[in-house]
Order: structure tokens, then C-alpha cells, then sequence
């Protein structure tokens, strides 16, 4: 049985010098040490020997194991240092080629614009308040001289979501909430989101306005025109054309609608401009005596101006953008840009 034990160590070593993956030296190592390998299948006919053969023989299997199980080792070990030399090769650095960088975020452009308007505003005094997105017809419509069934109601297309309920369609509501708190003097700026269901080129479900609003005792429109001209100048330059259009708005009176010249033709008329040489860019007016009733003002003591304009109407003018819906698909290619 000696011998026996020596052909199963020659057969054993044999084939694990041809083993090359640990799946091959897994099953040899079943095939001959396990506990139905045949090194035990030996070692069970161990009773057949001599009593003085006996110790020689298990001493020898004993040796025989050791050695299997050595040579297993070291071939695992070999292995797994070739698989590791063969990662480092496959995934090795070439540390003279220039780095990849990281990519910065930018500001979204029309934050950006929505931060230099107001800058401008707090250098004349203006504060900036917010109020609620989801808000009560009331302060939507109704306080600003709007009533059920005016027909100015046209002019705002409006998401309801209950009967007195609406997305606001402005940020008016803030200068309404403002006042019913504040005595006058009053200088506000209210930017934030807005919704009304129209979607083109030009127009998207939500969009951003800032409107502003001045009220105390003397204001006139000679103050609103001063005002906005200073922060028109400001933000698309001192050279810009400024004209002041007669237009209708509920919530004031007298009202205009501010237009500045083409930034694309410089006046000279381009698709953009529809040929005439000019953009508007925002809505203004003297705040309606009966939007102070409203908010217990009295129109007799205190006069005050309003004005609204779109975030981005301004930044597509200002950075010469075509489609208002390149603002909201975070294109990267695009923001990069700003």
C-alpha cells in the first residue's frame, strides 16, 4: 500500500502542475484530499496492514497530505499574483498624460440675472420678499382690482386647484401681503415662480418674474421713469434706447408697457424685434387708488408705483437667447456658457 500512497502523490502532483485556474485546483484538491478523495480511500483500508505497517503507513499519508496541501498553496498563491499583475498592467495610470480636470457647476443664468436685478434694486433701498406659489384667488386676482368675471381675468391663463385656489399667475400677491402688514413708506422687490399654461418658444408653464413696488407720499411717474431707467441702463448698458408705450394693466393707472431698443439689430429692425427695431421688456404704472382701499391705504395721503418684468425675457435678451425652453432642460453644453 506504500507504493500505492506513492503513485496517488506522483499522479497528484502531476496534475496540479497542469492546473493553471483556482476552479482546476479546486477539484483536485476534492479529487485526492477531500473527505471521499482518494488519499481517504487509502487511508480506509488502513486495518488491512500489519499492525507493524500501520504507523509507517499513516505517518506516510500524513506526509503525502502535507506536501498536496503545500503545493496547492503556492499554486493559488501564484495565481492570484498573476491575476494581480494582470489587473495592474490592464488598469495602469500613464501619469505623464495630463489630468482630466473636474467639471465645475455654474449658476443657472437666470439666477444670475435674477441676482444683478436685485443688486441694482437694494442700491436704491429696495427689500426683497417672498410669499406662498400656491395662493388664494383673493390675492391673485381679486385685491388687485381684478373681481370675478373681469374680463382682464383673460389676460392670465390660470392653473386653479380648487374654485379659490390657483398657482399664482405673478408675484403681485406678495405686494398685496406686503401692505396689509406694512405701513407706508414701502419699497419692495417680490421675485419667485410663477405658472400659466402656455408653452413655445417664448413661453413655459413656469416661468420667473420680479415685480417691485414703491409706495409713499409724493411719488409720481416722473419717479417711476427715473427709476427704471437707471435699472434698465444698468443691466444692458448706458447707450440703450428706452421708450415708455400708453397700455392697460387693472392694477394701475396710468400703465405702461417699457421697451427697449433691439440688443440684436441695434434699431434696425430683425426677426427678433418683428422689424421694428424694439423689445418690450416689462410692464409698469401707477398703483390703481382702488388696490390701496384694498390693503386700508389712503390714495389721498400716499401715491406709489409698481412694475413687473420676466426673468427670462431678460436673460434672453441680455445673453442673445433664442428658445425660452433651453432654460429648463439642463443641457450642460448650454449653462457652460454663462
Amino acid at each position: 500500500m506504500i507504493k500505492d500512497l506513492e503513485e496517488l502523490q506522483k499522479k497528484a502532483e502531476e496534475e496540479l502542475s497542469r492546473a493553471g485556474t483556482e476552479e482546476e485546483l479546486l477539484v483536485i484538491k476534492t479529487k485526492y484530499l477531500g473527505r471521499k478523495g482518494l488519499l481517504t480511500g487509502l487511508l480506509r483500508n488502513i486495518t488491512s496492514l500489519p499492525t507493524e505497517e500501520r504507523a509507517l503507513f499513516g505517518k506516510r499519508s500524513n506526509e503525502v497530505k502535507d506536501i498536496l496541501t503545500a503545493k496547492i498553496e503556492d499554486i493559488l498563491q501564484d495565481i492570484a499574483s498573476r491575476k494581480r499583475d494582470e489587473t495592474l498592467l490592464r488598469e495602469r495610470i500613464d501619469v505623464t498624460l495630463p489630468g482630466r480636470g473636474i467639471r465645475y457647476g455654474r449658476i443657472h443664468p437666470v439666477t444670475q440675472v435674477s441676482r444683478e436685478i436685485c443688486d441694482i434694486f437694494a442700491g436704491l433701498g429696495f427689500s426683497v420678499v417672498e410669499g406662498p406659489e400656491v395662493e388664494l384667488d383673493y390675492y391673485n386676482f381679486e385685491a388687485l382690482n381684478i373681481p370675478k368675471d373681469h374680463p382682464a381675468r383673460d389676460m392670465q391663463d390660470t392653473f386653479y386647484v380648487e374654485e379659490n385656489i390657483v398657482l399664482r399667475t405673478h408675484t403681485s400677491p406678495v405686494q398685496i401681503r406686503t401692505m396689509e402688514k406694512q405701513k407706508p413708506p414701502v419699497r419692495i422687490l417680490s421675485p419667485g415662480r410663477v405658472y400659466r399654461p402656455d408653452s413655445d418658444v417664448s413661453h413655459t408653464p413656469m416661468f420667473h418674474q420680479i415685480e417691485g413696488l414703491l409706495v409713499d407720499r409724493g411719488i409720481t411717474f416722473g419717479d417711476l421713469k427715473g427709476v427704471l431707467t437707471f435699472f434698465i441702463k444698468k443691466v444692458f448698458g448706458e447707450e440703450t434706447a428706452i421708450r415708455f408705450r400708453p397700455s392697460f394693466f387693472p392694477f394701475t393707472e396710468p400703465s405702461a408697457e417699457v421697451d427697449i431698443q433691439c440688443v440684436m439689430c441695434h434699431g434696425s429692425g430683425c426677426r427678433v424685434c418683428g422689424q421694428s427695431g424694439w423689445l418690450e421688456i416689462l410692464g409698469s404704472g401707477m398703483v390703481d387708488p382702488e388696490v390701496f382701499k384694498n390693503v386700508g391705504y389712503d390714495p389721498e395721503e400716499v401715491s406709489g408705483f409698481a412694475f413687473g418684468l420676466g426673468l427670462e425675457r431678460i436673460a434672453m435678451l441680455k445673453y442673445g437667447v433664442s428658445d425660452i425652453r433651453l432654460f429648463f432642460e439642463n443641457e450642460w453644453r448650454f449653462l457652460e456658457q454663462f
